[in-house]
């Protein structure tokens, strides 16, 4: 009966401390309406920050600067050099046309890709299999609340295939240009063709610019 009231007694203790401890951390954190503080803070260094600020001092460099200049050579994440490298000019055109090729292999996969891609931002002016018969060169009307009218069509652009022969106007035929000069193109765009860089990054070019290697053999 004594070993059982000892038992009882601990329990009530301990819980008591438990209650005592568990109101004390609810009040301490409590502001009291007049400042901003929080009262105690468990695990601070959860949410501080431990690491430097870029403009504060830091002993580690030899220069005290946390914020250092980046090695020579190196380049940003996501920084792509082709707008430095080739400019917008006929002559950038044909010399990404002798020094670039497709970084990228040639699988089903890349070519499946390079197909959604074109179909999506490059069919309506060159039409789905590359011979320049875009909707978007086709007759085409719109009705609304003026009425119906007849929509202005864009120039049928020279087609990518073999067989139709057509030429570039920067020269050669279509079905000849290499990987580098469509890049390029559709980089800087040409004629009646805006830029598609801001549309597509740099591996969706170059999955572009394979399918349309592939409609080339047509």
């Amino acid at each position: 009966m004594k070993e059982n009231m000892l038992v009882m007694n601990k329990k009530n203790f301990l819980g008591a401390v438990c209650m005592a401890v568990a109101f004390a951390a609810v009040t301490t954190a409590c502001g009291d309406g007049t400042t901003r503080s929080t009262g105690w803070e468990f695990s601070r260094n959860m949410y501080d920050p431990i690491a430097y600020n870029p403009d504060q001092p830091n002993n580690n460099f030899k220069n005290k600067q946390t914020a250092q200049t980046p090695p020579a050579g190196t380049l940003p994440q996501g920084f792509e050099k082709f707008g430095e490298e080739y400019a917008n000019t006929p002559e950038d055109y044909e010399r990404a046309g002798r020094e670039l090729t497709n970084p990228l292999p040639v699988n089903e996969k890349n070519l499946a890709e390079g197909e959604h891609l074109y179909l999506v931002n490059c069919a309506v002016c060159h039409g789905k299999e590359g011979k320049g018969d875009g909707s978007i060169t086709k007759d085409r009307t719109v009705t609304d609340s003026r009425g119906t009218r007849q929509l202005e069509n864009f120039p049928n652009p020279p087609a990518y295939t073999r067989s139709s022969g057509a030429n570039s106007s920067r020269g050669g035929l279509m079905a000849d240009l290499t990987a580098g000069k469509i890049y390029h193109t559709i980089y800087y765009g040409l004629n009646a063709m805006g830029s598609h860089a801001s549309q597509l990054n740099p591996e969706e070019r170059w999955k572009v610019v394979m399918y349309v290697q592939e409609l080339q053999k047509k």
